[in-house]
């Protein structure tokens, strides 16, 4: 039977069968809402997720000075350890796997005073190659420090973009000078706002950053507060992590398998388990949107039954005249698959347009923003394939097997 014909008689079928007809492709369209909808909030709230935690910076390391807890070579248990500037370069020497190392400063007494206005910030010494590691970005007319500014020791600060409001408004603050202390600073930059989630210290909005140098000699510190480390590979951290016992250690006299005399958050496995709850979460999104979906697709099957039961007598004709099981077959699963075909076309639509109107909403910072994104599309889609073939086959093959004598006598 040629195709357009077939497409006539199914267009007959369905104006014999409006109101069934209607509701069944209603609850294929739910359906197709629900899963998009639910795998669209699910993928939005990961990639805000993980927008917030690498706000911190990505696939870093922070290592804290801790207390033994082993007795080791003649030193007893309590003993704190204490980090030096130098650190730095004996850790790059011998971990290769590092990519960058950065000593770390900070002072929560210091106060910071604009005019009128007078803060209490953290303030924190740091090298140049902190910000591309922890993710600062300087807004537009300003920079963060330099190699100059490291070397030649000067009074030049960078401000988080929280602590910079609070000084100055709505004023311009790059080129100005603030008081550090009762020292004059530059504000060379201010830092772009940014999604963080989770910090050391204080979040870097409420900071103020200064040369590592600066800090040493302004304040006379030697010791450090922790080390920033960036390895070359994010697979590599542990590794890292026992190196960093056996090379700190071999320095200040601990047990390498003292865990208390090291602190070391390592952020990739936050992501590791981010990753394991989202593919969680997002399986049950698609789980809970399935079965509103498969709810439709048993209406497309109880229809395609009932159309099979009204068209017993043509099956037959068509069986008597020639017509193999093979083409009773595609016909019918090729009708119940119009009616999914039409239902998530227009599920799709109305998913997109709810999408876009979550948008509308204030809430990406919490839960990010719906992701209509090839991927949702995809998903949805593999899932309407699986329903459409299940309600399509089933009463397809039904019809195929019919008896053409027994489709005669109807």
């Amino acid at each position: 039977m040629p195709l357009w014909i077939a497409l006539q008689e199914f267009w007959h079928d369905l104006r014999q069968q409006k109101l069934r007809a209607f509701l069944t492709i209603l609850g294929i369209t739910w359906g197709t809402v629900a899963v998009v909808v639910l795998l669209a909030f699910g993928f939005g709230f990961k990639k805000q997720t993980e927008k917030n935690m690498h706000g911190l910076g990505e696939a870093i390391t922070i290592v804290f000075p801790g207390q033994t807890t082993k007795p080791y070579q003649g030193f007893g248990i309590g003993r704190w350890i204490r980090f030096h500037m130098e650190d730095a370069d004996l850790l790059a020497r011998e971990i290769p796997q590092i990519h960058t190392v950065c000593p770390e400063f900070a002072r929560w007494n210091s106060t910071v005073r604009y005019r009128d206005k007078q803060i209490k910030p953290l303030v924190s010494g740091v090298p140049p190659e902190y910000a591309e590691i922890r993710n600062i970005f300087p807004q537009p007319g300003g920079r963060f420090i330099n190699l100059l500014d490291e070397r030649h020791r000067r009074h030049v600060i960078f401000l988080g973009d929280s602590l910079k409001y609070l000084l100055f408004g709505n004023k311009k603050a790059v080129g100005q000078y603030v008081s550090l202390d009762g020292v004059p600073f530059l504000v060379i930059g201010v830092m772009q706002h940014k999604n963080q989630n989770s910090s050391y210290n204080r979040r870097d909005e409420d900071r103020a950053f200064i040369p590592l140098s600066t800090f040493s000699t302004f304040y006379g510190e030697k010791i450090i507060n922790n080390l920033v480390i960036k390895p070359k590979d994010p697979r590599l951290s542990p590794h890292i992590t026992e190196r960093l016992y056996q090379v700190l250690g071999r320095k200040y006299r601990f047990d390498p398998t003292d865990k208390n005399a090291l602190f070391i958050w390592d952020t990739t496995e936050f992501d590791k388990i981010a990753l394991y709850f989202f593919l969680g979460f997002n399986l049950f999104m698609a789980i809970v949107g399935s079965l509103t979906l498969i709810v439709g697709g048993i209406g497309v099957a109880n229809i395609m039954y009932v159309v099979v039961q009204e068209r017993m007598r043509e099956i037959g004709i068509r069986r008597a005249v020639g017509a193999k099981r093979l083409h009773i077959l595609a016909q019918f699963f090729l009708e119940a698959f119009a009616i999914v075909l039409a239902g998530s076309l227009l599920g799709f639509s109305i998913a997109w347009a709810l999408t876009r109107l979550a948008r509308l909403i204030p809430m990406e910072r919490y839960m990010g923003y719906p992701e209509f994104s090839p991927t949702v599309v995809l998903i949805a889609s593999l899932i309407l394939g699986a329903v459409a073939f299940a309600a399509g086959f089933f009463p397809a093959r039904r019809a195929a097997r019919l008896d053409p004598v027994q489709c005669l006598r109807q």
